[in-house]
C-alpha cells in the first residue's frame, strides 16, 4: 500500500494501473504504475489547495503548471548562441543521384552475406574497367525493383533510405563505390551521379525551430523541478523514487 499525504492506493488500484506501462518486468511496471499515481495525486492536491481548475477534467494538469510553474522563454539571445554553437544541425541536407546494384542476402545468412559481399566485389571490378555497363549489371543481378530502370534511384536526400545505408551513403564522394555497401537487405554496388551539397541555413531561417526547441527543453525541465518539489514536500510512504529512472525526474 502506498500513503501520499491522506491519500492511500492499495495493491488492487497499483495493479489495476500497472495495465497502462510496460516495463521489462513486472517490478518495473508496478514501479512505473505506482510512481504514476503518486504524481497524479500530488497534482490533484496542489490544485485543489490552490483552487486551480477542475480535477475531474483530464485537462485541469495544464491549468495547474501554467498557473504555479514559472516557465521563462528562449531570448533571441538565447536562440542565437545555440546557433552560432550548432551550425552543423542547419543545414540542408545533401542531395545525391545514386544507382545501385542489390544483391540480396538475409542479415542472419552469415554464408549468403559473404557470397554476395564476393560477388559485388567482382562486378566493382568489371565497373573500375567500364562504367557503361552499369545498367546492364543491374538488371541481370540486381534484386531491387530499380533494376528496370537501371538501377537508378533518383534524387536522395536524407531519411528517404534505411539509417545503416544512409550513413554509408551520405560519406561517399560522387562516382563509383569502391566498396560494398551493406544494409539489412544485403550488399550493395553504389554509384554517384550528381552530387550536390546542403547549405547552411540563415540564423533569421532557424530562429523559430531553435525557440520551439529550447522552449520544449525548458519546459521539460522547470516541470521535472515542479514534480521534485512536490515529491520533497509530500509525506509518502510506501515508494521510494530513488529506484525510479522516469524522464519526468531527470
Amino acid at each position: 500500500m502506498i500513503r501520499v499525504n491522506n491519500t492511500t492506493f492499495d495493491e488492487d488500484t497499483i495493479l489495476s494501473e500497472m495495465q497502462y506501462h510496460s516495463g521489462e518486468s513486472q517490478r518495473e511496471s508496478m514501479i512505473k504504475a505506482s510512481e504514476s499515481l503518486i504524481i497524479a495525486e500530488l497534482f490533484k492536491q496542489r490544485a485543489l489547495a490552490l483552487g486551480i481548475g477542475d480535477v475531474a477534467d483530464e485537462n485541469f494538469v495544464d491549468e495547474l503548471i501554467a498557473e504555479d510553474v514559472n516557465i521563462p522563454k528562449a531570448t533571441q539571445e538565447d536562440c542565437r548562441n545555440y546557433y552560432d554553437q550548432n551550425l552543423d544541425k542547419f543545414c540542408t541536407t545533401p542531395l545525391l543521384a545514386v544507382k545501385h546494384i542489390l544483391l540480396a542476402a538475409d542479415p542472419e545468412d552469415e554464408m549468403a552475406r559473404i557470397e554476395a559481399t564476393d560477388k559485388a566485389k567482382l562486378l566493382i571490378r568489371q565497373l573500375q574497367q567500364d562504367e557503361s555497363i552499369f545498367a546492364q549489371l543491374a538488371e541481370a543481378h540486381s534484386r531491387c525493383p530499380s533494376a528496370k530502370t537501371g538501377g537508378q534511384l533518383g534524387q536522395i536526400t536524407r531519411g528517404q533510405t534505411v539509417p545503416e545505408f544512409e550513413r554509408q551513403l551520405f560519406c561517399c564522394e560522387p562516382g563509383l563505390v569502391l566498396k560494398p555497401m551493406e544494409s539489412r537487405y544485403g550488399i550493395h554496388v553504389v554509384a554517384i551521379d550528381h552530387r550536390v551539397e546542403g547549405r547552411q541555413l540563415t540564423f533569421e531561417m532557424a530562429e523559430e525551430r531553435i525557440a520551439d526547441y529550447l522552449n520544449e527543453k525548458v519546459r521539460r525541465k522547470a516541470i521535472a523541478q515542479y514534480i521534485d518539489r512536490l515529491i520533497a514536500d509530500a509525506d509518502i510512504e510506501g515508494f521510494d523514487f530513488s529506484v525510479s529512472e522516469s524522464p519526468l525526474l531527470q
